[in-house]
């Protein structure tokens, strides 16, 4: 929407609409289906999928800057042996949902999508994939993309 001026009625619908935003490590694109500027609402504007997905950023920011060069940020499930997602990926679909997108142990594709009131993570070290250099912070790739 940038610097479009927007009627009161126009501003109340897009209010109303729900707001999805996705930020993926593996082609570096976002995805916002509503407006722009995350990061930058007054917190009473902001949903809880919204909080849980900012704050996430910020734990897993502070994870990381603990980690050596030799291993990446994962998260370990609770509740079951589901074993690890490695994050390549976070989202959120106001106004309730978390989503997290990665590869298991394995390889394969992971997506967890998880209610706000059941959120639960559990972030761990993982050893860098051999073939990369450097390894993948996803925290400060997130972050940014909230400016």
């Amino acid at each position: 929407m940038g610097d479009q001026i927007m009627t009161s009625a126009e501003a109340a619908e897009a209010d109303a609409l729900p707001r999805r935003f996705e930020a993926h490590t593996e082609d570096g694109k976002c995805r916002d289906e509503r407006t722009e500027g995350l990061g930058s609402k007054p917190a009473k504007a902001k949903s809880p999928a919204e909080w849980a997905y900012e704050r996430l950023i910020l734990y897993i920011q502070n994870f990381e800057e603990q980690l050596d060069n030799e291993h990446e940020v994962a998260m370990g499930f609770t509740g079951g042996d589901a074993g690890v997602l490695k994050i390549e990926g976070m989202g959120y679909f106001d106004p309730d949902i978390v989503t997290f997108y990665g590869s298991d142990a394995a390889g394969g594709k992971t997506q967890l999508v998880q209610h706000v009131s059941q959120l639960n993570v559990m972030l761990r070290a993982l050893p860098k994939e051999i073939e990369t250099e450097e390894p993948n912070r996803i925290g400060f790739k997130l972050a940014r993309d909230l400016t």
